[in-house]
């Protein structure tokens, strides 16, 4: 369970962290079903963790911080859904499996990097912009709790994008 009293960029650095451990096992693993189980996980976490990002941390940040390097996180979260989608949709003996599961971790640690570069990271600029990250901290937990939930009863939802036009796969 998520320590609710963790502040927004604890809790969002928190899941970058677990999701690299997660990539690491990844490229380790031996067996189809090892490599099935942490790639849904990897899918899983970072579905959830795309989403509280944009319900909730990206709109506070927005006329706060650098708007470009917003914008870029809007359309980074887009490609990964689009290789997530595709890798829930495989399985681990699929030509390219592997191959997804490596450029999304490549993506993933570019945009980590965006986010907690460290003095013009979006992370730093939201911190100096004053948000209330105390606040923000136990929204994302509770909503991260709840599409936690939820996505392990449903599965994961067909990828909604920000700034694509229409994803078809």
């Amino acid at each position: 369970m998520v320590d609710s009293k963790q502040d927004a960029i604890a809790l969002l650095k928190a899941d970058h962290r677990k999701v690299e451990a997660l990539f690491e096992q990844f490229a380790g693993a031996k067996g189809d079903g090892k490599k099935q189980m942490l790639a849904m996980q990897i899918c899983m976490d970072l579905s959830v963790h795309a989403t509280i990002e944009e319900e909730i941390f990206y709109p506070a940040c927005e006329g706060k911080i650098d708007e470009d390097l917003l914008k870029e996180a809007y359309v980074e979260h887009d490609g990964a859904k689009v290789l997530i989608a595709e890798i829930e949709a495989g399985t681990p003996s699929d030509d390219f499996y592997d191959a997804k599961v490596k450029v999304l971790s490549e993506q993933i640690e570019h945009h980590v990097e965006e986010e907690e570069k460290r003095m013009e990271g979006m992370f730093s600029q939201a911190r100096r912009a004053g948000l209330d990250m105390d606040a923000l901290g136990e929204q994302l937990a509770q909503r991260q709790a709840e599409l936690t939930a939820r996505y392990k009863v449903s599965g994961l939802p067909k990828p909604e994008t920000t700034t694509l036009a229409e994803v078809t796969v």
